[in-house]
């Protein structure tokens, strides 16, 4: 199995238990605060279920009605992750408006607060390797789901914080005005995933540091052409598509530039991961009738 198909699989398991235990959490307490924690572990398990099917049609080959292949498959899934955190925003802020109303006790707080405790580690360790992994494989949807899992991780250290200091104090009210925070939080993240998202999906262009990089391997293993101009980029999920114009001279057989062409795809291929290129080869008389400055 592909490897980011494979942890997006792990990372619905953990979700599953995750949401086990703060749900137990909750049941312990009757916290509103704990309750919002654990509703957004929920998202945490839909949100992997949907980055692993956004995952499995990326991975698909291309097929004569997506010549290009399936790439942006990835991002509807950040998408929706990031529609499905506003759902558990507003839930919560609903709540949290009745509880206001009518602050109640909380009950076994310590013991509520250990189990949550115990699935916020969890988290954070998922959380950091789901970033790690996802940059590393340059995939929206893992990256996605790791912000998400680190995201939950500083809420539940939050929540855990201000449930500490209500049973300290007795201040009832701390309760619902956590889970507003909560939701808050959860609204700036799902909004975070979204905008990402919609980048990939408009063709985002590669960093500048990607974009010079390409630019010295075409300098260091273009040997025999003139120039090259208008180096263009975008990124589809974990391809990064790179084409530019290469002026060779007027005189060269169409043999001698297409070797060249194939060194320069074999170099920026294997320096970057997923690199797509697209090369388009114009004598260098053509390219000085049009303007274009030949080195």
């Amino acid at each position: 199995m592909e490897r980011a198909q494979a942890a997006a699989l792990v990372s619905a398991g953990l979700g599953l238990a995750v949401l086990a235990l703060k749900f137990a959490a909750w049941w312990l307490t009757g916290s509103l605060a704990l309750y919002s924690d654990a509703l957004e572990s929920i998202v945490n398990v839909v949100a992997a279920g949907t980055a692993f099917v956004a995952l499995r049609v990326a991975a698909r080959p291309a097929d004569q009605e997506h010549p290009y292949g399936h790439h942006k498959a990835e991002y509807f899934s950040a998408v929706i992750e990031g529609v499905l955190i506003v759902v558990a925003a507003v839930l919560i802020l609903r709540d949290a408006y009745g509880v206001l109303q009518a602050p109640r006790a909380l009950e076994m707080p310590l013991l509520g607060v250990a189990v949550n405790g115990l699935a916020t580690v969890i988290n954070a360790v998922w959380g950091s390797m789901l970033l790690k992994r996802g940059r590393a494989w340059r995939s929206p949807a893992l990256i996605a789901d790791g912000r998400h899992v680190m995201a939950d991780v500083v809420t539940s250290a939050g929540v855990l914080a201000g449930l500490g200091l209500a049973a300290a104090t007795g201040w009832l009210i701390l309760d619902p005005l956590i889970a507003v925070a909560v939701a808050l939080n959860i609204l700036w993240s799902g909004w975070g995933m979204v905008r990402d998202s919609i980048n990939g999906l408009m063709d985002q262009a590669a960093s500048p540091e990607m974009v010079t990089q390409i630019r010295r391997l075409i300098s260091l293993h273009g040997e025999g052409a003139l120039e090259a101009h208008d180096v263009r980029t975008r990124h589809a999920g974990q391809a990064t598509f790179i084409d530019f114009h290469l002026v060779v001279p007027g005189e060269m057989t169409v043999a001698e530039s297409h070797a060249i062409c194939d060194r320069l795809e074999a170099a920026i291929e294997g320096a970057v991961e997923g690199a797509v290129v697209t090369i388009h080869v114009e004598p260098g008389d053509e390219a000085k009738q049009r303007g274009v400055p030949v080195l």
